[in-house]
């Protein structure tokens, strides 16, 4: 499990990045989700994302130094042409509504098309009603929801970036599966490797650099 609160020495080691993109209609909230997760801040003079813009946070997974990259890709239609592109690497997506706009809950199935078009096949997503605190103008029952998250496999949680309410525990939800993904992944692959110790001799196996991009099947990166 994650540990350690997330704001760690900028110079320790780093074992592993994972690129997780929040989704959704404009003014929905993702953008004060993404600084209650990153900052521990809320503004309420928050403006539309223009484009894309991303922020970081290092925590503790299992003893692993963690770095959650995360991506705050604008939800205004005219912008989805330019936002399509930074889908491909992330292996995390949380796909936001606003619990007291429907219509912001009725877009979900097509950001969710979307994203599976443009992602790698095994993205851990997670579905999240954002504003909780506004539950007198509530207009998507939380069991719709439910179900709708159910239906498609994704996980889901109700939260409040304004009284930080379960803003940590959706993005730990994404980050630990996507370490549990890997870790399985990693395990079995030392499995393999041990059963037929000549399967790597002689590939060439590529860390991407500063700035390369991390290919779409690539779960994590080795800093």
């Amino acid at each position: 499990m994650a540990t350690g609160g997330g704001y760690t020495d900028p110079s320790q080691k780093i074992d592993y990045v994972f690129k997780v993109v929040l989704i959704g209609d404009s003014a929905v909230g993702k953008s004060q989700i993404l600084a209650r997760f990153a900052r521990n801040e809320f503004s309420l003079d928050s403006k539309a994302t223009i484009g894309v813009e991303f922020q970081t946070r290092t925590l503790v997974i299992d003893h692993k130094s963690v770095k959650a990259q995360i991506w705050d890709t604008a939800g205004q239609e005219r912008y989805r042409a330019v936002t399509s592109a930074y889908y491909r690497g992330a292996v995390g997506a949380m796909l936001v509504y606003d619990i007291t706009k429907h219509q912001t809950f009725d877009h979900i199935p097509r950001w969710l098309e979307e994203l599976r078009n443009h992602a790698d096949k095994n993205i851990v997503i997670i579905l999240i009603g954002n504003k909780r605190d506004l539950e007198d103008q509530r207009a998507v029952p939380t069991e719709d929801a439910n179900e709708f998250a159910r239906k498609e496999g994704l996980f889901f949680l109700e939260t409040s970036a304004l009284e930080s309410t379960n803003v940590e525990e959706a993005f730990l939800t994404v980050l630990n599966e996507i370490f549990r993904i890997v870790n399985k992944k990693s395990l079995a692959a030392g499995e393999e490797q041990n059963e037929n110790p000549g399967s790597l001799a002689g590939k060439k196996i590529i860390v991407p650099g500063p700035g390369q991009v991390i290919p779409e099947k690539t779960m994590c990166c080795r800093s």
